[in-house]
């Protein structure tokens, strides 16, 4: 299994309703993406300095199965969203 982790920080402007609007896109990948096995978006409440606002936990067969999901249309139309209402991400990606 592939294991997919994205962290993203957002902007302030409209923060609150900007994620709100990216969880529910996300979330509504699984059903648009065969090769998407499973996901979880988690939004942050600890607000430490050291938090990123939002997780991503998705999971794949294989590493084609990423690929594909990477370059989708639909999730290529999520991204776009994202780096419009965010400043940072970070990702990892590994084998379980």
């Amino acid at each position: 299994m592939i294991v997919h982790i994205v962290m993203f920080q957002f902007k302030e402007e409209n923060k609150a309703a900007n994620i709100k609007n990216v969880v529910e896109q996300l979330e509504a990948l699984e059903e648009k993406i065969d090769v998407l096995a499973s996901m979880e978006v988690g939004v942050d409440f600890n607000g430490s300095e050291r938090a990123f606002d939002l997780a991503l936990y998705s999971t794949f067969a294989t590493k084609e199965d990423l690929k594909t999901y990477a370059t989708h249309p639909e999730h290529l139309k999520v991204v776009k969203l994202i780096k419009e209402v965010s400043t940072q991400s970070r990702v990892v990606d590994y084998i379980k």
